[in-house]
């Protein structure tokens, strides 16, 4: 099934996961800007537009569990679907140096647009998603640079991200994939909770047990590695929530 803004994958696949991918593409609606937000094609192309790598992964990652999967179709730049509508960075002007030209006077009414075309269906259809079974659990899937500008490089090649609100999942997940010899990362390379972010939202209010992956994505921006690592992953999440007891 595919819909504007968004695109489900085997939605009655019975694995209790659901597979997200929030920042799955760096697609520009045509409505705003004629798809241009004055960005030039390789700041388009970077991890500021959208998370390198992580559509590939969650849908191989998805058939390989059996799960369902929703992935955004919009760009991070054009409305963050990873933020709470009160987030100021919701709607960015700038990030990680680059200006974005499009948003950079985007108004209170531009913003309600953006939410109201792209952000507020691609949550409705997650919610619904999320609620088909009484024992789901969410997997979010994204990627990482490995060095922002004028940052040190990052050591990780995964991190696990959890809000110590619900640690039920994220800790043991660490544990596994150190298990692994993979180097992890433990709330890095972010904080692994922003109140009204995706997780917050359909899993954490709601009881759901949770993890979000974030994987280098130098490591799978080709096919191979996006394959090499679903099978990873998948090695990793195959009965993990039995082995957490929920």
């Amino acid at each position: 099934m595919t819909a504007e803004p968004f695109s489900i994958l085997g939605e009655d696949r019975p694995s209790r996961w659901l597979i997200t991918c929030d920042h799955a593409t760096n697609r520009v609606p045509d409505w705003i800007g004629g798809g241009d937000l004055g960005l030039p094609p390789e700041d388009m192309a970077r991890h500021i537009a959208y998370d390198v790598g992580a559509a590939g992964l969650t849908r191989k990652l998805a058939q390989r569990m059996g799960a369902p999967a929703i992935l955004s179709d919009f760009s991070r730049l054009v409305i963050d679907p990873n933020r709470g509508e009160d987030d100021p960075t919701l709607l960015m002007r700038i990030y990680d140096g680059t200006v974005i030209p499009a948003n950079r006077h985007a108004d209170a009414a531009e913003r309600e647009r953006r939410l109201d075309r792209l952000y507020r269906p691609y949550h409705a259809a997650y919610a619904a998603l999320a609620a088909r079974r009484p024992d789901r659990a969410i997997c979010a899937v994204h990627s990482f640079t490995r060095q922002l500008r004028g940052r040190p490089r990052r050591p990780w090649s995964v991190g696990v991200l959890y809000s110590h609100d619900d640690a039920r999942l994220g800790p043991a997940l660490i544990r596994e994939c150190r298990a692994q010899g993979w180097i992890t990362g433990d709330n890095e390379p972010y904080a692994g909770h922003l109140a009204g972010d995706s997780i917050d939202r359909h899993a954490i209010a709601h009881g759901r047990p949770n993890v979000l992956i974030e994987v280098r994505n130098d490591l799978i921006e080709d096919d191979a590695g996006q394959t090499l690592w679903a099978e990873r992953l998948a090695g990793v999440l195959d009965g993990f929530l039995e082995r957490c007891g929920v």
